[in-house]
């Protein structure tokens, strides 16, 4: 996704001396990228819990294969500042922007759940990042459901205050996805990209004025943007564990429930945790 490991991996230096030809292809959200995987255009990309439900549960010919967790501050509901609305119970029969089966759909369902509320109570409205942000700006909608960067774009520009966010209703999730047939095809290759992106990880945490800055030159996005947004999300590699699978398991459920998949999915058939000693590599590497 546009500005994700790319951007991340370049600022760590960590693709010299590469043992074969890398090549990018960059996308507005998950659910594009998505289905860039479902079609063959692209052999593995980075993208949240959500939206790997969305299209492990539709037949993707997909796993994933490395885990990402962080904190879900940046994973928000958010209003214009001069808005009347000032909690998410307030959004009773609004109109709510966001992807459909995105982590931005997950945090609303999520939400709706805590508040004992139904998708019903909502008028939802499923644009693309692109659209979400001019929509909320010209009051088409009454709030986004966004994530990181737009969620620090909006407050940093002083164009959006959240109501919500997804601190302790969503698990923080995010996964390198690979096509079954570049898992077969292409392991040596993902197994060295694996341990490079998680050294990056540790990185980027690790120095996220350095990681802002060149991200910000990368993006021509103000460096205050990225640096709210790497300075609270605590991005971390995680080994994917009992844990991770259990918490993959519950965003697939939360689905179901809201009738977004047609099936119940066991989340250890597309999860392949054979990649966890190329990412332990990576973590170790980074802290030497």
């Amino acid at each position: 996704q546009k500005g994700g490991s790319r951007a991340l991996m370049e600022a760590a230096g960590v693709l010299t001396d590469l043992p074969y030809r890398l090549e990018w292809r960059e996308f507005p959200a998950a659910a594009p990228l998505l289905e860039a995987l479902n079609a063959g255009a692209i052999d593995s990309g980075i993208a949240g819990d959500a939206p790997f439900t969305f299209a492990a549960a539709a037949g993707a010919p997909i796993k994933a294969i490395f885990a990402i967790r962080q904190n879900q501050a940046g994973l928000a509901v958010l209003v214009k500042p001069d808005s009347p609305i000032r909690s998410f119970e307030d959004l009773k029969g609004k109109r709510v922007a966001t992807g459909r089966g995105s982590i931005g759909h997950m945090l609303v369902l999520a939400a709706l759940e805590e508040a004992k509320a139904t998708p019903e109570d909502l008028r939802l409205a499923f644009l693309l990042p692109a659209d979400a942000r001019p929509a909320l700006l010209s009051g088409s909608v009454d709030a986004w459901s966004t994530w990181e960067p737009y969620t620090s774009q909006l407050e940093t520009a002083g164009v959006g205050r959240v109501v919500k966010d997804g601190r302790g209703i969503t698990p923080g999730l995010s996964f390198q996805v690979a096509r079954t047939s570049a898992i077969q095809e292409k392991r040596a290759a993902l197994e060295d990209f694996v341990t490079r992106l998680a050294k990056a990880r540790v990185w980027g945490t690790a120095n996220p004025e350095a990681f802002a800055a060149v991200w910000s030159s990368l993006m021509s996005i103000p460096k205050e943007v990225p640096l709210a947004w790497f300075q609270r999300a605590d991005i971390r590699p995680v080994l994917i564990d009992d844990k991770v699978v259990a918490d993959a398991q519950g965003t697939i459920d939360l689905y179901f429930r809201n009738k977004l998949i047609p099936k119940r999915v066991e989340a250890v058939s597309v999860i392949d945790t054979s990649f966890n000693e190329a990412a332990k590599k990576g973590i170790a590497a980074a802290g030497q």
